[in-house]
């Protein structure tokens, strides 16, 4: 058998997320089924995790194995684009690798980046391609608020109440704020996250933007470990998938 590993990109806009489901359409099923056809013989794919429902990915990882070798990356990628390029799906790589290799549990790094587009019109050109909030944010209490968020903690605030995880326990190596012209771009590095874990700390910032609280109100609730004092998570389509590190 061989192990490939792919690099996708995708608009999460009109998919179930990332994950097979029972019903409705997912990035993992229609990659896995354009694969399989492609090569002719049934593939499993794995990612490096999932991605709620219209989530997007600039650099989403998988990996499959196949029985038969990939001899012409070239044609394999202009060969699978062909089928996915009208559901908003793009392969960007694809490498072979080792049978030690896994999508998930290699990972040692995940990147996301929440995009908030700060000002008054609709944006039209980026429509579902971030949060649209009118009111102007605070950026400078934001950053003074994502600083508290770094370092190793219990993140059960953030939890969504189907979080699988083992442990509400993870640590933030990074959470960077930064901004140009009326875009708002929040950037979060961890091995890895749990559900809902990021939208709910953008809802959190969002709201001690908007001055709805305080930085000290922001600690103590990040502190509670209790989801019912937690903002609003903020919608999905602001949320990419940035890049998995190995």
């Amino acid at each position: 058998m061989f192990r490939y590993q792919i690099l996708v990109e995708y608009v999460g806009t009109n998919f179930r997320g990332w994950q097979v489901q029972k019903k409705g359409k997912t990035i993992q099923g229609l990659v896995q089924e354009k694969i399989s056809n492609l090569l002719k013989e049934k593939i499993i794919l794995l990612g490096s995790g999932r991605t709620d429902t219209g989530v997007h990915a600039i650099e989403q990882s998988a990996h499959f194995d196949c029985k038969n070798k990939i001899k012409d990356f070239d044609k394999f990628l202009n060969s699978i684009n062909h089928f996915l390029s009208k559901d908003g799906v793009s392969i960007l790589k694809i490498r072979k690798r080792n049978n030690k290799f896994h999508a998930r549990f290699s990972a040692k790094m995940r990147v996301y980046k929440y995009i908030i587009i700060n000002r008054i019109s609709r944006p039209a050109l980026e429509n579902n391609r971030g949060w649209h909030i009118i009111k102007k944010l605070d950026l400078v209490v934001m950053k003074k608020g994502a600083k508290k968020l770094v370092g190793t903690k219990d993140f059960s605030t953030f939890r969504a109440s189907s979080c699988r995880a083992k442990s509400p326990i993870k640590t933030m190596k990074l959470v960077k704020i930064k901004s140009l012209k009326n875009k708002i771009e929040i950037e979060f590095r961890s091995q890895s996250f749990l559900q809902q874990q990021v939208r709910s700390m953008v809802g959190c910032l969002k709201y001690l933007g908007e001055k709805k609280w305080t930085l000290k109100k922001f600690e103590n609730v990040t502190k509670s470990k209790k989801r019912n004092l937690c903002a609003p998570p903020a919608p999905p389509e602001g949320l990419f998938l940035a890049r998995v590190i190995y």
